[in-house]
Formats: structure tokens, sequence, C-alpha cells
């Protein structure tokens, strides 16, 4: 790879059309040394979508900041033009609500200090919040027992202010990932059937299960009380949308994100950090739980080939490389018979949950937008079989398109789509990852056009926290792309997140210019 000098030019990237967090996902992603500064974060799987920053130079600490190199950075780098974007289409503006804003009983943390901070959003026009409504505080202690409360009084001071509602449906836990600051498990009587059928679980090859969220494996299996896993969903969501019908019908909800697995996100738990995996490991596969066992010997059956009914004994574990493994080496078992039918079927599942999933959404939320999240894991995008992507259920090597079956899904749905790392750039090195040869804009330019070619909305939210006007300017341009002859642009942008540092002084100046350029107003200090 070329040595580290300047980045690269940022490739066009052209974004469409909402949030939270998503996966960007990359651990410890350190950016080109000759910016002086190091990126920590754990992108890959974060209930919170989001890693930390450790600042190296603590000039620009606390910031995304694209300066040059450190001596710019000490002596105030040159302005670089900006683009105009008054008159461009109005992309609306969410912030994402803090994890730990409801707790446990379902109560209002400090609902006076959180209603004083939404009044200073609204003071900047932005459009609305984004909230989980966490099924493991809502439903916590009996099936079908709903505690709505504090959601409630949240509900209210929303709608006092006049500000829209994201609202995520959240069936995954929060605990465990990089940006996770409060533990919410999965309802205490869901945990409790775990601990006689752990089956319920996604599990890997070596028997680990993974808590996260329910394995896809029992959408259709009565065994939570009597139950389909997908009967469970449902019923939470019509719960949700009776008790919520007055700000349904004053139009303050604007839009329910489905959460479809881990993180939220629709993909497999197949690199989560608490099972030791890093960052750039490939991951595992996550099918040997019976019901996930059981649907794969049916599908190698009917095939004709029963003996394909098992995972590949060649993948390597978490923290593989693939070029390490037989199995998603260049030429290797991924592009065999046996391989294109295991991921055939390993992928169809992925599309079959979110399938039914949504099904029932549109049926609970008629005449509401509804939204599903795709993880952007774009390390070893570069290589032939895209390991990371393939174990996550995205079958997505080089020589077939993924996403498009996802989007075609989505589409049959009305369902807009949520992508991760529309504000990521491909890097001409990676200091400490040379190696994971990741490419999320090549990624972000599949995935959108996935979404463009069957015309449904797309939405973004930033990976990292992000404050300075470097990082505000990459995100508009790929919200409004420059000269696209389609006119094409992001439907909504979700900002991560509310918090004492966004409302300092400074910081919040940036953002409030940031909203004023994403809702096509005019600024007057453009460095033209």
């Amino acid at each position: 790879m070329a040595p580290a000098q300047a980045p690269p030019p940022l490739r066009r990237v052209s974004p469409a059309g909402p949030h939270r967090a998503r996966v960007y996902r990359l651990a410890r992603l350190n950016t080109l040394s000759a910016k002086g500064w190091r990126r920590t974060a754990i992108m890959a799987g974060g209930g919170d979508r989001k890693g930390n920053w450790t600042a190296e130079n603590p000039l620009i600490a606390g910031g995304c900041s694209d300066s040059g190199d450190d001596e710019q950075v000490m002596d105030g780098p040159p302005k670089i033009p900006e683009r105009d974007f008054a008159g461009t289409p109005y992309v609306p503006v969410y912030v994402m609500l803090p994890l730990g804003v409801i707790n446990m009983e379902c109560e209002v943390v400090d609902p006076e200090g959180l209603m004083k901070q939404l009044k200073i959003l609204k003071s900047v026009n932005v459009d609305g919040v984004m909230i989980d409504c966490w099924w493991g505080i809502v439903e916590a202690h009996a099936p079908q027992e709903y505690n709505w409360n504090g959601y409630k009084q949240l509900f209210q001071m929303v709608r006092e202010l006049k500000l829209k509602l994201q609202v995520v449906m959240s069936f995954h836990e929060s605990g465990g990932n990089i940006g996770d600051d409060v533990y919410i498990p999965l309802p205490h009587w869901v945990t409790e059937i775990g601990r006689s059928n752990p089956d319920i679980y996604f599990t890997d090859q070596e028997g680990s299960r993974n808590q996260e969220c329910l394995s896809w494996g029992i959408d259709k299996e009565r065994v939570l009380r009597g139950r389909t896993a997908v009967e469970v969903y449902f019923d939470y969501m019509r719960s949700f949308r009776v008790e919520f019908n007055e700000f349904f019908e004053d139009g303050i909800i604007a839009e329910i994100e489905v959460g479809l697995g881990p993180c939220g996100e629709l993909r497999y738990p197949s690199y989560p950090a608490k099972y030791g995996w890093r960052y750039p490991g490939i991951g595992e596969f996550q099918c040997y739980d019976q019901y996930l066992l059981k649907s794969l010997r049916k599908a190698a059956e009917a095939r004709g080939h029963s003996s394909w009914a098992r995972g590949p004994d060649n993948a390597g574990s978490y923290n593989s490389r693939p070029h390490e493994t037989g199995f998603f080496r260049d030429g290797g078992d991924y592009d065999s018979y046996y391989g294109r039918f295991f991921l055939g079927w390993y992928s169809q599942v992925l599309v079959d949950h979110a399938d039914r999933v949504l099904s029932l959404a549109n049926f609970a939320f008629e005449g509401i937008s509804i939204s599903a999240k795709i993880s952007g894991i774009h390390w070893w995008y570069k290589t032939a079989s895209h390991a990371a992507e393939l174990a996550a259920g995205f079958y997505n090597p080089c020589n077939r398109d993924g996403y498009a079956p996802i989007a075609a899904m989505l589409k049959k749905h009305d369902a807009a789509l949520n992508f991760t790392c529309v504000e990521l750039r491909t890097l001409d090195q990676h200091e400490d990852f040379p190696e994971a040869l990741a490419d999320p804009e090549g990624l972000v330019w599949q995935v959108l056009n996935a979404a463009w070619d069957v015309c449904i909305p797309v939405a973004s939210e930033n990976a990292l926290p992000c404050y300075d006007r470097d990082g505000y300017n990459k995100i508009l341009e790929n919200a409004k792309p420059l000269n696209d002859p389609d006119g094409r642009h992001l439907s909504a942008f979700t900002y991560l997140r509310l918090s004492s540092v966004l409302l300092e002084r400074h910081n919040f100046l940036e953002f409030e210019r940031f909203v004023k350029r994403m809702h096509g107003e005019a600024v007057l200090d453009l460095h033209l």
C-alpha cells in the first residue's frame, strides 16, 4: 500500500435517504499517521453503535477533524472552501437520547434536566429525537405485562416542545459493547427460559451462547411460554401502538425502527467483543443452536445432500484472517458447491427473519413509516470472499450482490434502509491494520445503490461522536451529493448523541450551523 502521506481524495458517495447506529464498526481504527492523532473504536458491534476516541493530539481531542499534520493543526490549518447548501433539499435532523434516559423501573431518570436539554435542542430547530423502547424494561417480569409509564412521560415532554419522535423497538440487550453506558438485559422471564433451553440463543461452533438477542431459529417455535418469538415481538409492537395511539394520531411519532438482531441491526451476532472478538477478525457463523441446525438439515435434505447439514469445519475462529482459513481464502470453499449452498441458506434465514417481523410491524403500525438498520461491515471488503460480511449473514462475495435481496425485501414492506457507515472514508493506510483491506466507501456505494435501485429511502447517523466543522461537512456532502443527476439525498439524519459535551457552547454553535445547512438554510460564515 502507498506510504502514509495526505489522505486520498474522498471518492464521491451518493447517499439517499433514517437512525442510530449504528456499524461502520471498527475496533481500533487508526487513521493516517500524518494526521497526528489516533482513533480507537470498536465500531463493529455496540448496542450504542459507536466507539470511543482517544486523541493523541490534545489540540483536537473530542472531535473527528480531518485536519492535516500536527504542525498544521498547531498553526491553524488553512480554511477549506465550503459548499453552500442554501436552497438544497431539507433533510430532517434527529438527536439520539442517552441510553439510560429510562431506568429499569421504566421511569424517566432526570425529567427536569432532560426537559432543559430538549428545549436547547428545540432552540436550534432540531426536528426530533430518537429513543429506544427496550423490551427488557417494558416486558421485564412476565409475558404480556407491559410497563410503558416512563415512555409516556417522556413522549409527553417531547410533544410539549412540538418535536417529533423516532422510536426503536429494541428487542436486544444493551451492555457489553463499546458506547454502552447502561446494562439492559433481555426480559427476566425470557432469560429464565434460556437457563433451561439455551438453544433459544444464537450459538457458535464452540457452543457459546450469545444472549444479546434471540435466535431466529425460534421465530416460529412455541418455546416462549406458548408463544413464538415473532408472536412475542408482534404483541409488544401492538401494545405500543395501542398505548401511544394519541401520539400516532398527532403525528408526533414520525417513524418506527424495528429491531431485527444484535444492536437492533439485521445481522447475525458474528463478532461479539464479549466472547473475545477483536477487529479485524472475520467472526464466526452463528447457526449451531438446535433450531437453526434443524432448518439446515431440512435444507440439505431438500437439496439432496444430507451430508451438507453442517456448518463449515474450516472457517477459522473469531479472530482469524481470511487467508488463514480453508473456507474464506481466495479460491476457498466459500465458492464450492457446498459453500454456496450453506451461505445461501444462512443468508436466506436472515432475510426470512426480517420478512416475518417487518410484515407484522406493518400490520401493527399501519400507515406509519418503518425502517430497518443494516450494519456496515467493511473490513475484508477488498478480498474475494468478504469473510466478515459472510459470517454476519450478508452473502456478498466479490461475484455476488448480497444486498439486493435485502433491499427487495425492504421494498416489499415499504421499509426504509438505515445504513450505518456513510460517513466513514476509505483511508490509504490503517496504521495498525493495513491487512484489514477495509473499504467503507465501496460498501456504502454498493448498499446505497441497492436501495436506490428499488426506490426505497435511505437514512443515516454518525458513527462516532463528532463536534467539529470538518466532520459536519463530511456528513453534509454524503447527505446531499453534489451534482447527483437524480437529486438523491438522505431522507433523515440522526445525530449520535445528546450529551453534555454536545451542549458545550462552542460545540453547540457548530451543531446549530450544521442543522441549518442540513435544512438547506444559508449560513453567513462560509469560507468560499
